[in-house]
């Protein structure tokens, strides 16, 4: 069971009624801050099964190479369902509906997990760390795209805005992901700074 079941439905009611405008709602938000571009080198060379854990509407599909077997999964069955028109002509094999604080796979099934601006919005975010380390093999890796809160006064702003961010858009601004991950037990090999020093490619196992 997830954290906290109220939260989660909240959540997957969210995505389901912005499933149909997501892709134009951050299209803006893709190209001035890197997302788009990052997408391609974080997903190049993986192999074997590959766990996409919050998947939305399926834009990093295309990225994948056919060394991998794709499982990608979601909260929402309203992203879901705009996912499978990609996945027909991609490398994605099974689609399932998933909470990554909950996820349905065994231990050690995937030797990568990927998630491109997921843990902003998890509501228990170190419970996700927790399964996505349970469901790696040993030595498996973790490829992470994030917005993460900026140090400084910078991120003493994104603190006061965040809950008004969380209202009306859903993610948080002030996750600090980086350490999250070091938290649940991975060893970080790779931070890259996308945007600033707030959007972040993470490298973990």
């Amino acid at each position: 069971m997830p954290t906290s079941v109220h939260l989660t439905r909240a959540a997957t009611r969210r995505w389901n009624r912005q499933a149909r405008c997501y892709d134009l709602m951050t299209a803006p938000m893709e190209r001035m801050l890197g997302l788009a571009a990052a997408r391609g080198p974080l997903f190049a060379g993986l192999k074997g099964r590959v766990l996409e854990v919050g998947a939305g509407t399926g834009k990093n599909l295309r990225h994948y190479g056919e060394d991998a077997a794709i499982v990608a999964s979601d909260l929402s069955p309203g992203m879901l369902g705009r996912l499978r028109a990609r996945a027909s002509a991609s490398t994605a094999s099974r689609l399932v509906a998933a909470d990554v604080e909950d996820l349905p796979f065994r231990a050690g099934t995937f030797d990568a997990v990927v998630a491109s601006c997921v843990f902003c919005s998890v509501p228990d975010p170190m419970r996700g760390l927790g399964e996505i380390r349970r469901v790696l093999k040993d030595g498996g890796q973790l490829r992470l795209l994030e917005h993460v809160r900026p140090p400084g006064w910078c991120g003493r702003v994104f603190d006061f805005l965040d809950p008004l961010a969380a209202r009306l858009a859903g993610p948080h601004i002030n996750r600090t992901t980086v350490d999250s991950v070091r938290h649940a037990g991975f060893v970080v090999f790779e931070e890259t700074d996308v945007f600033s020093d707030w959007v972040k490619v993470i490298v973990a196992r």
